[in-house]
């Protein structure tokens, strides 16, 4: 498969909020323009980066109208959907299918813990049969940390089996190694993409087809070399490894704020809350040394 071929770099956009605490849609408007200026091939709306699961319908609605009314290509949106009625996963799926996004990053639903697989299999089935004749696109969400679900292979089996051309990719955001292996030696053909960018690179080497990824927002430039030509970089898997430290969302936002020296961008939705400034400088000052430092 040639580079144009490939799925490519998305960033996980993360999603301003103004002082109400509603969706600044012209910030996020020029914030995902940035990112598709600076290498990343399409934008997704409404990850776990960016609050999906506290993002509404209407809200959903009016961000990608104004994102395709101020000039992106419906082809470069990807939504994320994060719910637990099939019925209103399929209501937010089709939203963002009929106004031609290039597809959906579809969660497992995740109230009930210990399903198991034909439970799983009976929700996407309801889901895919909810959306009706303009299916497309899906791409299954394995993020077993947040959703405390893991999509199995065989999961990923069954569903393509049963609704053939349904499915487009599987992110895995599970940063088990083994699993990664697994996905990849079964469903190749599929956009896999990698949710972990310790093992980016790896995982390109062995087929993955790119990324949505909340680094994006941040340093896409570092993570084109890894996705284009599997070349690892030692300060990635540092930085990873040292965001994980915090809490993940309310960490990428403070070091989008300090770059664009607007803190506006820490405020988060509840019920997560914004870095305290002990912590938003501590890991600022991580990621300056590890990327602006170092390219100086």
């Amino acid at each position: 498969m040639s580079r144009a071929e490939r799925f490519g770099l998305s960033a996980a956009l993360t999603m301003p909020f103004d002082a109400d605490m509603r969706i600044d849609v012209p910030k996020a408007l020029a914030h995902a323009q940035d990112c598709l200026g600076r290498g990343c091939r399409s934008v997704t709306l409404f990850g776990t980066t960016g609050e999906g699961s506290s993002i509404g319908y209407d809200e959903r609605g009016n961000v990608i109208r104004a994102f395709i009314e101020g000039g992106l290509e419906p082809s470069q949106i990807i939504v994320g959907v994060m719910a637990n009625s099939y019925v209103d996963a399929a209501a937010q799926s089709r939203l963002a299918l009929d106004a031609g996004c290039r597809g959906v990053l579809l969660a497992p639903p995740s109230y009930f813990k210990n399903v198991s697989d034909d439970g799983l299999f009976d929700w996407f089935s309801a889901v895919f049969k909810e959306i009706g004749a303009g299916l497309r696109g899906i791409i299954i969400y394995n993020i077993p940390s947040v959703t405390a679900v893991e999509i199995s292979v065989a999961l990923v089996s069954r569903l393509r089996e049963a609704f053939p051309g349904a499915i487009a990719g599987v992110k895995d955001s599970s940063g088990n190694w083994t699993y990664t292996q697994a996905l990849l030696a079964k469903h190749k053909d599929l956009a896999i993409l990698i949710g972990d960018e310790r093992t980016l690179a790896a995982a390109v080497r062995l087929g993955a087809q790119g990324s949505i990824s909340g680094m994006a927002n941040l340093y896409p430039d570092r993570l084109l070399p890894l996705i284009e030509e599997g070349r690892d970089d030692p300060a990635v898997i540092e930085a990873v490894e040292e965001i994980l430290k915090f809490p993940v969302v309310p960490a990428v936002k403070a070091i989008l704020a300090h770059h664009n020296q607007d803190d506006a961008w820490r405020r988060t939705r509840a019920p997560l809350q914004g870095l305290s400034d002990t912590d938003a400088k501590r890991v600022t000052g991580i990621f300056d040394r590890l990327f602006i430092a170092a390219a100086a």
